[in-house]
């Protein structure tokens, strides 16, 4: 009876970090993460799943091209065969792509105790329980690709918010290189390993050449910053 006692009374000491940190499945404000995982996810799921199939296949245009037109391949992944307002929706795809990685990193983190249990699948456990696993540790080795395409993402269609990163860099030492680089990275045109990887992955590589100013992404259509692969 003490013992319990005792265990109520150090419940009521944690602080809120401490909790996180020992007890997440305690914590409301990991029930509020999981709760806008949740409704996001199910929101945006077919709209993911279109990117996923649309960018990859367009990884292999220049095959495809020879056997049919894959332009309108590249305008449904673009701005969904809608123009701007097709980008636009695209920019809160993305977004919500951002958002979930980030509430899904707070939700995967399962205690100081099992933590390492979150990195693996049990595929001995219930069928519940080997979802769930298989939820959390894809995302886990998979978060940072899925990352950036979520920022890249945002990046080609609301360019216009990253210019304030000049603002921090006036002489332009990184963000022009940066955002290349995240450029490149959204479309995983590394070689045939790198392709493949990002097709396992449900990337939406297009064999770019990307524009190295974030003004010429403003003033031009993301279609000028793509070109197949020669």
């Amino acid at each position: 009876m003490h013992d319990a006692d005792a265990t109520e009374l150090d419940k009521r000491k944690m602080t809120a970090w401490q909790q996180w940190l020992d007890r997440p499945e305690k914590s409301w404000g990991r029930n509020v993460f999981f709760q806008v995982h949740l409704w996001v996810g199910a929101a945006v799921g077919a709209y993911i799943f279109l990117m996923s199939v649309s960018g990859s296949l367009i990884v292999y245009r220049n095959e495809l091209s020879t056997r049919f037109s894959v332009e309108w391949l590249v305008n449904l992944h673009e701005n969904l065969l809608i123009g701007s307002t097709g980008r636009s929706v695209n920019g809160i795809g993305a977004i919500c792509l951002t958002l979930l990685c980030l509430t899904g990193a707070v939700i995967w983190w399962p205690g100081t105790k099992h933590w390492r249990r979150s990195l693996t699948v049990d595929w001995s456990a219930h069928f519940a329980r080997i979802n769930w696993d298989l939820h959390s540790s894809l995302g886990f080795w998979c978060f940072i690709f899925v990352m950036v395409w979520g920022l890249s993402g945002i990046y080609f269609s609301f360019p216009q918010p990253f210019n304030a990163l000049f603002l921090l860099d006036p002489a332009d030492r990184v963000t022009d290189e940066g955002l290349f680089r995240l450029s490149q990275m959204h479309f995983g045109r590394f070689g045939w390993f790198a392709e493949a990887v990002w097709i396992v992955l449900g990337t939406r590589a297009c064999g770019p050449r990307i524009h190295r100013r974030v003004h010429l992404l403003q003033a031009g259509d993301l279609q000028k910053a793509i070109e197949p692969k020669v």
